[in-house]
């Protein structure tokens, strides 16, 4: 398999300093932009691999004449770019006007990755009950942010922070991610299911339906089906495919890929009730602590791990070093693996979906997998995956 390996610029926060090219694309009656699947040689990248979680599969693909990703070369090194064009556009056949197309949106700034297609989600559209719901939240939680420095108390900062380790980490990287996505390891049923109570209170959705998204996004990985890629923009990637609710019905079929979930009473509980456990958990902090408990314990916290989670769809897709032949453009990026207890080594992520370790040198800091060796070593963790030499072996992109 020809080998490659993708570098990117030096990564800090860049939602801060992200730009775009004006929206100009062709459409006919205000459809909906998709994308191309024409995959290049399998030589280049990989086809979307089936799994145990696959979705059925989709026998029919927008006209694009250009490929969804493809390589170029400068000098001594190869770049991973993503193109990407609009299923509206009419094939006219002249070369010219394809050359203009794909350098209509431009590349994200300090990447490699070219958008070339976005998709309208604020307007445009019809907006059901649940994408309004979902803004609202999302809304007036960075609405409560704008309360903190009137109503920082150290109580409610610290408070704050324990909740942050205790959603983020537990509920959502330890249990969502690793423990439920992929079934990195195995826990007692009463433990598995309070660390899951852990990630509802992180107010990221219930975890059926965080798990299913996540288990679409690796199988079309980069793709046009991919429920959230920066190659429709970077904002769409980080935040605004949530409030398009549609599109991943659309691309992948709705959620019938956690059928391992359904199947126990607990989650089917948390996905009926959902909304009432956060609710309860903010009467809770306002009657602990007053006003600067609901602002930090609720707003604050809920806000930093929102962006620090999409972080790892968005800027570990545009940021980073590539070290595996994952055909995806999956990036290692250590300021979201500071961040995000290790989820910053998303590209190793990809390499090995199942692995409960994520950063897998030494001086790839990864607090969830410390936590999972703790548990393994207590007896509380089994069946515990990492990757073997000879699988690392394989998927090594150096040459």
């Amino acid at each position: 398999m020809h080998v490659y390996k993708t570098t990117g610029a030096l990564a800090f926060p860049t939602w801060l300093f992200h730009y775009s090219f004006s929206m100009a694309a062709t459409t006919h009656h205000n459809s909906l932009h998709q994308m191309a699947l024409i995959p290049p040689s399998p030589n280049v990248i990989k086809s979307h691999r089936p799994s145990l979680f696959s979705a059925p599969p989709i026998n029919h693909y927008s006209t694009c004449s250009n490929p969804i990703l493809a390589l170029t070369t400068s000098k001594n090194k190869r770049r991973l770019v993503a193109v990407i064009c609009c299923a509206t556009q009419t094939q006219t056949g002249n070369s010219n006007n394809n050359n203009n197309n794909n350098n209509k949106y431009g590349r994200i700034l300090l990447s490699d990755v070219a958008v070339k297609c976005k998709r309208r989600v604020y307007w445009g559209r019809k907006w059901n009950s649940l994408d309004v719901a979902t803004a609202g939240v999302v809304l007036a939680m960075h609405g409560l942010c704008v309360f903190a420095p009137l109503n920082f108390n150290w109580s409610a900062f610290w408070v704050a922070v324990v909740l942050y380790i205790v959603t983020g980490l537990f509920g959502i990287t330890l249990s969502f991610h690793r423990n439920l996505a992929h079934r990195s390891f195995k826990l007692p049923k009463l433990l598995e299911y309070l660390f899951a109570y852990f990630g509802v209170q992180a107010m990221q959705g219930n975890p059926m339906d965080w798990v299913s998204t996540h288990r679409y996004h690796h199988q079309f990985c980069d793709s046009e089906r991919d429920p959230h890629s920066p190659i429709e923009g970077f904002w769409f990637s980080h935040m605004s495919w949530l409030f398009d609710s549609n599109s991943v019905v659309q691309r992948c079929g709705g959620p019938s890929n956690v059928g391992d979930l359904e199947k126990q009473a607990f989650y089917r509980f948390l996905q009926s009730t959902y909304i009432i456990h956060p609710v309860a958990l903010g009467v809770l902090l306002y009657g602990l602590g007053g006003f600067p408990f609901l602002v930090w314990g609720m707003g604050v916290r809920i806000v930093w791990v929102y962006h620090i989670t999409w972080l790892v769809n968005s800027a570990c897709h545009m940021w980073g070093r590539q070290s595996w032949n994952t055909g995806d453009l999956s990036r290692n990026n250590w300021w979201v693996a500071l961040l995000a207890f290790g989820e910053g080594w998303h590209n190793n992520h990809h390499a090995f979906e199942f692995s409960a370790r994520h950063g897998l040198e030494w001086y790839e800091f990864d607090m969830t997998w410390y936590v999972v060796r703790l548990l393994r070593a207590v007896g509380l963790a089994t069946d515990v995956k990492v990757p073997s030499e000879a699988q690392k072996q394989k998927m090594s992109t150096q040459h």
